[in-house]
């Protein structure tokens, strides 16, 4: 439990004005402040209709006040909540109030950062609440709200209970260097760690799912000038964002634009035609080019429908380190009648009369990884997926000791997968994470 003395206060609502408005308050002076503000006793989880009044007595609004006894509370401290009408002067005036009665300005994510340290959420739950305030769609949303119900975390805290008691068994059997392992219980050792790993890899799957429908896919549009890449973008886009010419090398910055497909986001992302440069300036948009590349989920491969293998050839070093390739050959349009060669990565389509663009659609849905997430989908960020991945190299160098008996290498490599699992939720992190974390959140969470 942590025990903090200060009492903190700020608006939670939403900026702007609005029908209702909240002011927060949490710590040990909590219930105090709000009783002297109300002029009236608060009883702990009832509504008390209050006028909330300055230090001269002067009425600066009435409205609603709830009273909420630690530990039974979102932080675990006494809390209470001013609901007054949503004026943003309203507000300030009654956090102004609070500060001059003793409470302290909230920092970002101090509440939720309060909730952490008394117990009440893990750091993977409390990531979950900024995940569901910033979620951009329905799918998003309900992932969010079953990684704060715990989904995620009950995952990782079994997980990390099986690698405990794998470690302790690995430990006992160091006491024993004497006994070869297959005496101690070697073949159920390894069982179980292969067990861990296979559940591991499920999580690690699903984690990169759940951050895809977090963060979206970064795509790059790619291909040699005049392909149709910016006509391409407006048709996905359903605007003309990107200017269109019959002129090579129109495009000579990156050009960026968001779209969601069935609750996937998407950031496109148009890019110089790649060839050699005319000049210095379309050289700059290029070497961008390839750069966003490097950065890609997937690339967008855009080829001229009628020569697709000339622009195979002129893309292919660009986007060799990209994870997926899609290859379109765009102006479909203008090619004869009759069946087309295609491949499963090949696409037709036609950016000017919308030929293909459901199939893209649907193919972009698929190569997500997002589009189906299921019921037990849970909402996870990088550090998740990379702390999973972290765990997983582990376990595979603990296996391989293992089996040359290697016993104290195969422990210290327990320990480090055991180690980044808890970091997920906060068991084992340091306080610079903490802060880095906690920051990134709205004040009044």
């Amino acid at each position: 439990m942590n025990t903090n003395t200060e009492t903190i206060v700020a608006i939670a609502s939403a900026p702007g004005a609005g029908g209702v408005g909240i002011v927060r308050l949490s710590g040990p002076q909590a219930r105090l402040i709000a009783e002297t503000v109300c002029t009236r006793p608060l009883a702990p989880r009832i509504a008390h209709y209050a006028r909330f009044r300055d230090a001269d007595g002067t009425l600066l609004d009435d409205g609603i006040a709830l009273y909420f006894a630690g530990p039974a509370s979102f932080t675990g401290e006494d809390v209470a909540e001013l609901q007054a009408h949503g004026s943003p002067v309203v507000l300030r005036q009654l956090v102004a109030r609070c500060v001059a009665l003793g409470a302290r300005q909230a920092r970002p994510g101090e509440f939720s950062e309060r909730a952490f340290l008394n117990g009440k959420l893990d750091l993977a739950q409390a990531e979950a609440i900024a995940d569901l305030i910033a979620a951009g769609d329905v799918q998003a949303a309900r992932a969010a709200r079953r990684s704060l119900d715990g989904v995620f975390s009950r995952r990782v805290a079994a997980l990390m209970e099986a690698l405990l008691a794998i470690r302790v068994h690995v430990e006992a059997a160091i006491d024993f260097a004497d006994e070869p392992l297959e005496t101690l219980g070697g073949a159920d050792l390894r069982a179980r760690l292969d067990a861990a790993i296979a559940q591991l890899a499920q999580l690690q799957r699903e984690a990169a799912r759940g951050q895809k429908l977090r963060d979206g896919l970064h795509v790059v549009l790619v291909g040699p000038p005049n392909a149709g890449k910016s006509s391409l973008l407006n048709a996905l886009a359903g605007s003309e964002r990107a200017i269109v010419t019959e002129h090579a090398g129109t495009t000579r910055d990156l050009l960026r634009e968001t779209i969601r497909i069935d609750g996937v986001e998407l950031t496109l992302v148009d890019t110089a035609g790649l060839r050699e440069a005319g000049d210095a300036i379309e050289a700059e948009g290029i070497r961008r080019a390839r750069s966003e590349a490097g950065r890609a989920d997937l690339a967008l491969a855009v080829l001229d429908a009628r020569d697709p293998g000339a622009g195979r050839a002129a893309v292919a070093d660009g986007i060799a380190g990209v994870p997926q390739v899609l290859w379109l050959h765009n102006k479909a349009d203008l090619l004869a009648p009759g069946p087309q060669p295609a491949a499963d990565d090949v696409l037709q389509v036609s950016a000017k009369t919308g030929l293909g663009l459901d199939q893209l659609h649907a193919r972009l849905l698929a190569l997500s990884g997002a589009g189906d997430p299921g019921e037990g989908s849970f909402s996870a960020r990088a550090r998740h997926v990379q702390a999973l991945a972290l765990a997983h190299e582990q376990l595979g160098r603990a296996g391989a000791e293992l089996q040359v008996e290697r016993l104290e290498l195969a422990a210290e490599a327990l320990a480090r997968a055991h180690a980044a699992l808890g970091e997920i939720g906060g068991r084992l992190s340091a306080d610079g994470l903490l802060g880095h974390i906690f920051s990134s959140f709205c004040i009044g969470k």
